[in-house]
């Protein structure tokens, strides 16, 4: 792990992250051919590049509902009572979350609020490739169902035999998903953004995936909705003098396994924890059957920053704006406050990364790549629209309109000042319409578009 010491006033900059946000053009470019291809020849396309991507394709892409609930037969009890236990209780974390229509009145009768509405239908993406990922299922499809979405499918690679994993169909039995297609990689993207003959399309795709898979859902943002452009997992340590050094080495070495692009960032106050931490890596991770992974991830990504001061790390945390963070200090909590950036944050020594990866309750699909500098975690309020509501009264509307006449004429809005200004006259004039529309027409602008502005509108440099 490349080490940075801070010290004085010394502060972590963004040029020592060394991050690289940006999708590689190649990638963009393939990605959006795949994308573009499906569009135009629909099912062909997508079977052409499941044999090329996944060396198989299935006869068909829907996989028989009979067969995804007979998973949870196929796998062992106690995996599916962990999968139950699970489903329950990140179900009741995003119970919390759903938000209701809401509406005010004011005292001259005029209601405003807001009518909130589920997505009508959602494709959860769940990766194939180098694991299988029955977790990805719950947190992505639970808060789908708790908004109320009518159809909730999921897309997910097979493997080249053919198949699909059992720990996967089981979880989405479970989970409620409607339906499942055998299809992964930008194609299938391209398939639930657009629709084929037999994947019919969604307004909303969520879920992570690979770079290509990445840079489809970038590509058709705006055709659908996403969620985010979810970039390699990453954990922010923060630990004092008093953190178990075992520990801290098990915790980063849990998301380094991830990918070999995982980043790891330690952040400390005590310089001899960082060379003991380092230590028990070295211990360690010989012991693991993903060793390759992580210590690909660790010797490139990982970066051990050493503060002279608790200030400075904070900084260093915000900076970073990690997608998870753990906080290994006797008064975690009391840090909570200065946490300003992190999509999950884990406070005190016996808050394991992992339980939110699979048990806790908050979603596990995370902003990345410091993007919790602006994003949030997947939730309930992902999978809702908002529609603001307006409804005058007479009243209302004779209150507000000079205000409205006023703000059209500093903009040019002729129709917007002739819009309430009509309206503000059959109030007025106590009539229910009018005869002449062009003089009616003279007689709502009077008093608003031939006034002269107090100030001339524009100001010199």
């Amino acid at each position: 792990m490349r080490e940075i010491t801070l010290t004085g006033k010394q502060r972590l900059t963004v040029n020592d992250l060394r991050r690289s946000g940006a999708l590689p053009r190649e990638i963009e470019e393939s990605a959006q051919a795949i994308v573009d291809d499906v569009r135009e020849r629909g099912d062909a396309a997508v079977r052409e590049y499941c044999m090329r991507f996944d060396g198989a394709c299935p006869e068909s892409f829907l996989v028989p509902d009979a067969l995804v609930k007979s998973a949870l037969d196929m796998v062992d009890a106690e995996f599916v009572e962990a999968l139950e236990r699970a489903h329950r209780q990140i179900r009741d974390f995003h119970e919390r979350e759903r938000e209701q229509s809401w509406f005010t009145t004011r005292a001259d009768g005029t209601i405003l609020g807001v009518k909130v509405t589920p997505v009508p239908s959602a494709a959860v993406y769940v990766p194939g490739g180098r694991a299988q990922y029955p977790s990805t299922v719950l947190m992505d499809v639970i808060p789908a169902k708790v908004a109320g979405v009518e159809r909730v499918v999921m897309v997910t690679p097979p493997q080249r035999d053919g198949s699909l994993s059992a720990y996967t169909l089981a979880a989405a039995a479970l989970a409620g998903v409607d339906e499942v297609y055998a299809v992964g990689g930008a194609q299938a993207i391209g398939a639930v953004a657009y629709g084929t003959d037999t994947i019919p399309k969604v307004s909303k795709i969520v879920g992570p995936g690979n770079a290509y898979v990445a840079a489809a859902k970038r590509y058709v943002s705006g055709e659908v909705g996403i969620d985010m452009i979810a970039g390699p997992s990453e954990v922010c340590v923060f630990a004092d003098a008093t953190a178990d050094p075992v520990v801290v080495a098990a915790d980063l070495m849990a998301q380094a396994e991830h990918d070999p692009l995982a980043a790891c960032y330690l952040v400390t106050t005590d310089a001899a924890l960082a060379g003991r931490v380092t230590g028990a890596i070295e211990r360690l991770v010989s012991q693991s059957p993903r060793e390759e992974i992580t210590r690909a991830s660790l010797d490139d990504q990982g970066i051990i920053v050493t503060c002279d001061s608790l200030d400075a790390a904070i900084d260093a945390i915000n900076l970073i704006a990690p997608e998870h963070l753990e906080l290994h200090a006797p008064e975690a909590m009391s840090l909570l406050g200065r946490i300003k950036n992190a999509g999950a944050i884990f406070v005190g020594p016996w808050s394991s990364e992992p339980l939110g990866d699979y048990v806790a309750g908050p979603n596990h699909t995370l902003p990345t790549g410091g993007t919790a500098l602006f994003s949030n975690p997947l939730g309930v309020y992902d999978f809702q629209k908002r529609s603001s509501v307006i409804a005058y009264t007479p009243e209302g509307l004779a209150a507000d309109a000079p205000a409205v006449q006023a703000l059209a004429q500093a903009e040019g809005l002729w129709a917007h000042a002739l819009s309430v200004g009509m309206r503000r006259k059959l109030v007025e004039q106590g009539i229910e319409t009018f005869d002449d529309p062009i003089a009616a027409c003279e007689d709502a602008l009077h008093t608003a578009w031939p006034r002269k502005l107090d100030a001339p509108g524009k100001v010199m440099l």
